[in-house]
């Protein structure tokens, strides 16, 4: 079976996901960015179960956040938005790093290729991170609003559904 074959057969695959937003300044009336990907994904079928906005640090409340969702029967797929950066108190990525068990390389890497495109050698800056925690896919994606509808639109609406069906296999 082809890709093709293998992506219509995902059409009909739905979850639920965690949105997490880090940051400091933001609150969930302010967080365009967190809204967006919740509107993204119910758009194309999913819902939202689980949606936080936590300060960028410490990073413990994080990585209790993360685990609470990966143990969670009600999220299949987790998205964090924010704490990507370079800034001492960006700790997402290493956070997000720790619970993956198959790192998904090429999503980083597609992320900053299309980043590029839009904003230039800034994009070397991204820490943009996917991968599989516990069969259940995990994004880390910068907090700007641009960053988050580029890789949703771009990246993971395209390939989630054929993701969760791969990893709902037996």
């Amino acid at each position: 079976m082809g890709i093709e074959e293998h992506k219509a057969q995902a059409e009909s695959v739905t979850a639920k996901f965690a949105v997490i937003t880090l940051s400091d300044t933001r609150t969930p009336d302010s967080d365009i960015s967190g809204q967006t990907i919740s509107k993204l994904l119910t758009g194309d079928g999913h819902t939202v179960s689980y949606y936080k906005v936590l300060p960028d640090y410490p990073a413990e409340q994080l990585s209790a956040t993360l685990e609470n969702c990966l143990m969670n029967n009600d999220v299949h797929a987790i998205i964090t938005n924010g704490g990507t950066g370079v800034y001492k108190r960006d700790l997402a990525i290493p956070e997000v790093e720790k619970i993956i068990d198959t790192p998904l390389p090429g999503f980083g890497e597609l992320f900053r290729m299309l980043s590029y495109e839009q904003i230039g050698s800034s994009a070397m800056l991204s820490r943009a991170v996917g991968g599989v925690a516990k069969r259940k896919p995990v994004f880390a994606l910068p907090g700007s609003t641009k960053a988050v509808e580029l890789a949703m639109t771009k990246i993971i609406l395209p390939e989630v559904k054929h993701m969760l069906l791969e990893l709902r296999k037996k």
